[in-house]
């Protein structure tokens, strides 16, 4: 316990006194968060709109493509994209190995497979006659997605939140394609692994209580919202 009393110690001091450490670190972290979630949701939830509302064929494909992403070990997405980032590889050209950029497009491909699957599962969920009725009364396909959007909106909640999580919380990825380097790409959760690898356990431990209350605030601040937006679609539809 003395250890974690140490952490809880220190970590009021660094939120009291930071550090430039502690803010690089801090500004990294929620820059890979913001971007890569944001990504994840522009390309993913068309794609989780498709899968949930259309009939096509490979759909059953796509959605089990999409749930089996779910439990993709990010430490292998990272090696796999280090292996393609390193020069000389094929995305070598793009120079995004041991790049913040490089940590976005790792985050980013471990945050799709939550937001397609999440909104998909959402959009299946709501009663198909609604949408039916939309289309009889001549609605295009884009009106109807955003009605999906908009009938769903607890489950994109969900996969927004999944996603940011996973953005704040990932280590692996971050450390094999960023590289964790200090100062440049070290993220709250790659320098509390390099904290715990060097014995700093204080440090470390006030890292993950830092590491720990962000992901607490922003995802009440996202819970909230989702909380509000299903308490106005039962006041609706009442």
């Amino acid at each position: 316990m003395k250890f974690f009393f140490d952490g809880l110690d220190r970590a009021i001091h660094l939120l009291t006194h930071p550090d430039d450490a502690l803010l690089q670190v801090l500004k990294v972290t929620l820059q890979v968060a913001v971007w890569s979630t944001l990504l994840a949701l522009v390309i993913g939830l068309p794609l989780g709109l498709l899968l949930g509302l259309e009939t096509f064929r490979g759909r059953r494909a796509g959605l089990a493509a999409a749930n089996a992403g779910l439990g993709f070990p990010p430490v292998f997405v990272g090696i796999v994209l280090a292996l393609l980032f390193f020069r000389g590889a094929p995305l070598g050209g793009l120079h995004l190995i041991y790049t913040v950029k490089g940590i976005i497009v790792a985050q980013t491909i471990l945050a799709l497979p939550i937001v397609i699957a999440f909104t998909a599962a959402a959009v299946h969920a709501v009663p198909s006659g609604l949408f039916d009725q939309a289309r009889a009364l001549g609605a295009s396909r884009l009106r109807v997605w955003a009605l999906a959007l908009r009938e769903a909106r607890v489950g994109v909640f969900a996969a927004a939140i999944g996603a940011l999580g996973s953005a704040l919380a990932e280590v692996g990825a971050v450390v094999l394609v960023g590289g964790n380097i200090f100062d440049s790409t070290q993220t709250l959760s790659s320098a509390l692994l390099e904290q715990v690898n060097a014995g700093n356990y204080g440090r470390a431990m006030a890292l993950g209580i830092i590491l720990m209350g962000l992901i607490i605030v922003i995802v009440a601040v996202l819970t909230i919202a989702q909380q509000r937006g299903a308490r106005a679609a039962v006041g609706r539809a009442s």
